[in-house]
């Protein structure tokens, strides 16, 4: 009789990046300390790396050994914990019933719905948001020409957008016909 083999081992990465230094270090710490504490995972060996600055940012990683009880289990780690990469140690090989297969690719099915759902959720609250900004910006342009006709360094200054992304907001009331420019000078359409 076979002996089968008693759930999957692997090894995974689980990497952060950002600032300050010392939250990442606590982050990852506590991060791994929930993989640790979940009881569908048996965290079997860690390993934290040295927090290196790249570009004003700070990122580290912990390699991490795990025995999980099945595939499905491995995905919903891939799912829960966004790893950077997954390395299987044992079994060597899988044998899977259908029922089984048929179960994992519709938990795997439900979560990606699940996903798509958030992304779209986000999405249009993004570009509400966008919307809004843009119509708070634009607003912001015309109380401050309704004062007084200024160039856009002016502008800029006021507005805290940098000149180059300012532009577009300028050229955009211009065209829609809310401002006008003469010679460096934008100044408010009066309404009559």
């Amino acid at each position: 009789m076979e002996d089968k083999p008693h759930g999957i081992r692997f090894r995974t990465i689980i990497e952060m990046i950002g600032k300050p230094r010392e939250h990442i270090e606590k982050t990852i710490r506590d991060y791994v300390e929930t993989i640790r504490e979940d009881s569908e995972y048996i965290l079997l060996n860690e390993k934290f790396a040295e927090t290196v600055e790249h570009e004003n940012l700070w990122s580290t990683f912990a390699e991490l050994e795990i025995v999980c009880k099945d595939i499905s289990k491995l995905v919903i780690f891939c799912f829960d914990y966004m790893p950077a990469s997954i390395e299987i140690l044992k079994p060597d090989n899988f044998s899977m019933e259908k029922h089984v297969i048929t179960g994992f690719l519709n938990d795997l099915q439900a979560r990606l719905h699940n996903v798509d759902m958030v992304v779209k959720k986000l999405r249009a609250e993004n570009e509400i948001l966008r919307k809004n900004m843009n119509l708070s910006i634009e607003n912001q342009i015309s109380v401050l020409l309704k004062l007084n006709s200024m160039d856009i360094e002016t502008l800029s200054t006021y507005t805290g957008i940098n000149n180059e992304e300012l532009m577009s907001f300028l050229n955009k009331m211009i065209t829609s016909e809310k401002i006008k420019i003469d010679g460096e000078k934008y100044s408010l359409i009066k309404n009559e």
